[in-house]
């Protein structure tokens, strides 16, 4: 098996960080996001915003041996990513990280890159300042929100709806401790469930 590691993301990294995005949107989030919205991919314009990203901080590759198998984006949370239901900010909205994304290629699934990728982004996190974490994921993508749970990210009640080309998205937010450590991923024998 190649060494994994997880490193800051490059320039050089936004054709790959873009292979895993498409990827994941027309494989495992295939019955969240509309067809349309997968076809209409368009991988130079996400390629581009990609490496203007990796300029700045906040974005890691998982890789495998040379292969970008999975990346994360994770900053300072917006006022609108820690408002709850009616709008209202929390005291502690400084102090709130939030992973924007964190997408592993389910072909390297189940090999402890989500991890190493939130561990990564959390401690970055909290060297930033913050005191605890936040994320939005699709509600009916299971396999995300048991890999949270894993990490003590459960949902605090709150729920979004975004357009998804036309089609309606609903995500719940959850959030946890930033102090998190590496744990290998369960094998499907220790969840119960049948390896995908």
């Amino acid at each position: 098996m190649a060494i994994a590691h997880v490193r800051p993301a490059t320039a050089d990294d936004a054709g790959p960080v873009t292979a895993v995005q498409r990827e994941v949107w027309t494989s495992a989030w295939a019955g969240f996001l509309p067809a349309g919205l997968t076809e209409g991919f368009d991988d130079e314009a996400v390629r581009a915003a990609w490496a203007r990203t990796a300029a700045g901080p906040g974005l890691w590759v998982a890789t495998e041996g040379d292969a970008v198998v999975g990346f994360c984006l994770a900053g300072a949370a917006a006022e609108e990513d820690v408002a709850d239901a009616v709008g209202t900010v929390p005291d502690d909205a400084g102090r709130v990280g939030l992973v924007a994304t964190l997408l592993v290629s389910p072909r390297w699934g189940r090999r402890g890159h989500g991890g190493r990728l939130l561990v990564t982004a959390t401690e970055a996190l909290r060297a930033e300042g913050a005191a605890r974490g936040i994320t939005w994921v699709p509600e009916r993508d299971a396999a995300s929100r048991a890999f949270y749970a894993r990490a003590g990210w459960d949902p605090d009640g709150t729920v979004r709806t975004l357009d998804a080309g036309g089609r309606p998205l609903r995500e719940v937010r959850l959030g946890g401790p930033l102090d998190l450590a590496f744990a290998p991923e369960p094998t499907a024998d220790d969840l119960g469930l049948p390896l995908l």
